[in-house]
């Protein structure tokens, strides 16, 4: 008779390159523009780069493809094993902010892949963006493994290993142009639909009163001029930043309202432009409050309390905005 428990199981690593496949660059393609988002993923478990020994490096991060992929691409020339955990397609940030990418999660993919049979160097390298999920001291007293954070971003880890050190800079969150317009293909794929329907809406409801071309303003002002020109937008709350890029957006109505159709009363034009400065800038805000998710400079008890202040702001402006515009149909 077989002793099942004298048969020793062998950990199991997956290869893989540092190199981006046609079909990796469009999965990216997808994943930018929100189609299926839940569903890039790859699956959880240990990976390997090259030809790693039992003192390679061994990298942690999440199973959402472009946080896998933005790790390996840069390891290349690195032979190493990547540690990858189940956060359900969850980028790093998100997910330790969601305690999926955390403790536990981490703890037990150490023991199911038996990394301890796998190297004999007992640390974990973790992106910086990670740490809010995990407890190091924790990960130690359980597993025996240290941790250690790498720096911000993937590219800086080949200096990161060569002088096993991470500089001021590589600890430096970024969030730059470039990283605030991959975010508008996502946000303005989300909000088009919506934007398409209330412009038919509000042709029929409202006899005209508000043109298609304010609904549209709004969506290029809220989806593509507010993660570009974010950092120049006064105020530090993305609502009010929201309500300031909202204003300047409906300017050019109000002026073509009071000064582009002297056919109408005095009283009337005034209506129209009292409404437009009231229901243009709430939707903008509104949109532009969704990319607080997208920020590495926002905590969650922050984004909570700018939610409860100014949402009913936005509604409430936004409403009697509609109500105004109405009751100048009879002016």
């Amino acid at each position: 008779m077989i002793d099942l428990n004298s048969i020793s199981t062998k950990p199991l690593i997956t290869p893989t390159t540092h190199q981006m496949t046609l079909s990796d660059h469009w999965d990216h393609f997808l994943a930018r523009v929100g189609y299926k988002r839940s569903q890039h993923r790859i699956k959880p478990g240990l990976y390997s780069i090259g030809d790693p020994q039992s003192d390679s490096p061994v990298f942690v991060t999440a199973n959402y493809t472009l946080s896998f992929d933005a790790l390996r691409s840069n390891l290349e020339g690195i032979d190493c094993y990547i540690l990858v955990l189940d956060t359900f397609g969850v980028n790093v940030w998100c997910a330790a902010g969601k305690k999926t990418f955390g403790t536990d999660e981490l703890v037990m993919k150490i023991n199911a892949t038996q990394l301890k049979k796998v190297i004999d160097r007992h640390i974990l390298i973790l992106p910086q963006l990670g740490a809010p999920g995990i407890s190091a001291h924790e990960v130690k007293k359980r597993t025996g493994f240290k941790v250690q954070y790498g720096p911000v971003r993937a590219s800086d880890l080949p200096e990161y290993l060569r002088t096993n050190r991470a500089t001021p800079e590589m600890r430096k969150v970024i969030f730059g142009l470039s990283d605030r317009m991959v975010l508008i293909s996502v946000d303005f794929k989300h909000n088009f639909l919506p934007t398409i329907l209330l412009s038919i809406a509000a042709w029929l409801l409202l006899d005209g009163l508000l043109p298609a071309s304010s609904v549209l303003a709004i969506l290029f002002s809220a989806s593509i001029l507010f993660p570009i020109l974010l950092p120049w937008l006064p105020s530090k709350n993305f609502s009010t930043k929201g309500f300031f890029l909202g204003f300047l957006t409906a300017i050019p109505f109000i002026l073509v309202t009071l000064f582009g159709n002297t056919d109408t009363s005095l009283i009337h034009q005034i209506s129209r432009a009292l409404a437009y400065l009231l229901v243009i800038p709430p939707p903008v805000a509104y949109i532009g409050l969704n990319f607080t998710g997208a920020t590495t400079f926002t905590s969650k008890s922050g984004v909570r309390r700018e939610m409860l202040r100014y949402i009913p702001v936005m509604a409430w402006t936004f409403g009697t905005g509609i109500l105004v515009m109405i009751a100048s149909i009879f002016i």
